[in-house]
């Protein structure tokens, strides 16, 4: 009983004004507890958002790669606007997801503007190409293995791609131009059909017989096993220049086996010209000298 009291009487004896008050951690947990609740509840409408949203972006990638397909579009035209689209579809989902959390939507609108802007100035001439590559996929005025003109180039088109048409030369040289370029420029498909025209001009000297002339350059084309005959083939004289006749030969030859079929009946022209004694005239310059007046002094 004795160390009861002893006890007992110390607790009594605290000092006057002095109180056991509650925890300070304990009050501001409860203070803080209803927005700890709402922000809890905004991430998990969030997460749910993200989830739900992610699969049905997975979905409809599905279903967009089955319709370009359907619609036979180019490889690199369908990689792209898959790869665009899905990064779109993933974005507006993040989007609806940060508005749920509590994020301003004008905030994200307008971040996400101000780098749309910065990065338009920074790559502006890529963005160009870029537009000219999905502009040449879509309309497709040339495919992979096409043989093309543009400008002063020309060549077997060997990849198509976002920024960059690349051509092979008939000597072999790669050939790379801005898709920009190529999508603003006057474009010659040379391999667009399936047959391609033979025209050619042949000259032949005024004092040659014509009418042999065309009777041979007839025969030749009648006999070249690449002349498409049913399509036709005509022999005319084109114009009468200033030191030959000009003939002109027109039939048609499918397109892969136009350049063989073409320089053969060149060659089979010449020789035949000088075994039926056709000339063919070169350039001549001829110099008229006056005489002298008699009465010059």
């Amino acid at each position: 009983m004795g160390n009861v009291d002893r006890i007992t009487g110390i607790v009594n004896a605290r000092p006057a004004g002095i109180r056991l008050e509650p925890s300070w951690l304990l009050d501001t947990l409860e203070g803080w507890a209803p927005g700890l609740r709402g922000f809890f509840w905004r991430l998990f409408f969030a997460g749910i958002i993200l989830l739900v949203g992610f699969r049905v972006v997975r979905g409809l990638q599905g279903i967009l790669k089955k319709t370009f397909q359907r619609m036979n579009m180019e490889e690199n035209a369908k990689k792209f606007l898959l790869s665009v689209l899905n990064a779109g579809m993933y974005a507006l989902v993040v989007f609806i997801a940060a508005e749920k959390f509590g994020v301003p939507s004008a905030s994200i609108v307008a971040l996400l503007g101000s780098a749309g802007v910065a990065i338009g100035l920074s790559l502006k001439e890529s963005l160009s190409n870029v537009a000219g590559g999905i502009l040449i996929m879509l309309t497709r005025p040339f495919v992979i293995q096409d043989y093309i003109v543009c400008g002063n180039v020309e060549g077997t088109v060997q990849d198509i791609g976002l920024v960059y048409t690349v051509l092979t030369t008939v000597d072999n040289r790669k050939v790379t131009i801005p898709n920009g370029t190529v999508a603003n420029a006057t474009v010659v498909n040379v391999t667009a059909q399936e047959k391609r025209q033979l025209d050619l001009e042949v000259q032949i000297d005024y004092s040659s017989d014509l009418k042999k002339a065309k009777e041979i350059l007839g025969s030749i084309l009648e006999e070249h096993p690449q002349v498409i005959k049913e399509d036709g083939i005509r022999v005319f004289v084109k114009e009468l220049g200033e030191s030959a006749v000009i003939l002109g030969i027109r039939s048609w030859m499918l397109r892969d086996e136009y350049w063989p079929a073409r320089w053969d009946i060149i060659e089979t022209i010449k020789l035949r010209f000088d075994e039926e004694g056709i000339r063919i005239p070169f350039r001549q310059v001829v110099v008229h000298q006056g005489e002298e007046s008699s009465d010059a002094r």
